[in-house]
C-alpha cells in the first residue's frame, strides 16, 4: 500500500487500533495501513473454529468489519465517528489452519457514506471470503450515552 495518508490519521488508527478489547480477544494483527485501504491479520486458533473444524463465519465477519472501519478512519477528520450500515459477505471456501489476512478497500468515500470492497485471503493466498460494507458518517451529539471519546 503505497497510498499517502496525513501521519496523525495514520498515528490515530494504530493507536486506536491497540485499544480495541474485541480485537484483542479475537487476536487481530493490525497490517498494512494506506488512506482508505487496511490490511488486518488472524492467526486460525481453535476457539475460532466451529464445532466442525472450520473458522467460525463470525470469527471471518469480525475480521472483514473491523478491516472496513479502519480503512474508513484513515479518511475521516480526526473528530469524525462511523458505523457500519449494512455487511454482505460471500464465503468462498473453508478455513481451518494458519493465517486469514483482510484487505478492506475504499470504492467510494462520499460526505456521509463510505463503501469498501473486502478481500480476505488465506496464507496459501486463496481468496476465502468476499465482502461489501457501508459505512456512515455519525453525529457526535448522538453519541451521548457512548463510550467514545
Amino acid at each position: 500500500m503505497n497510498n499517502e495518508m496525513d501521519p496523525r490519521k495514520l498515528e490515530r488508527a494504530r493507536k486506536v487500533f491497540a485499544s480495541v478489547p474485541y480485537a484483542k480477544f479475537l487476536g487481530l494483527q493490525l497490517g498494512a495501513i494506506g488512506a482508505g485501504e487496511v490490511s488486518i491479520h488472524l492467526d486460525v486458533r481453535d476457539e475460532l473454529r466451529q464445532n466442525q473444524g472450520v473458522v467460525h463465519g463470525g470469527a471471518i465477519a469480525s475480521l472483514i468489519d473491523t478491516a472496513s472501519a479502519f480503512a474508513v478512519l484513515t479518511q475521516i477528520d480526526l473528530d469524525e465517528r462511523v458505523t457500519t450500515t449494512d455487511l454482505t459477505i460471500h464465503y468462498l471456501r473453508p478455513v481451518t489452519t494458519g493465517r486469514m489476512t483482510a484487505t478492506a478497500r475504499t470504492i467510494r468515500a462520499g460526505r456521509r457514506l463510505f463503501v469498501l470492497a473486502i478481500d480476505v485471503f488465506n496464507e496459501s493466498n486463496l481468496m476465502v471470503a468476499t465482502a461489501v460494507t457501508t459505512y456512515i458518517t455519525i453525529d457526535r451529539n448522538s453519541l451521548k450515552h457512548s463510550a467514545l471519546p
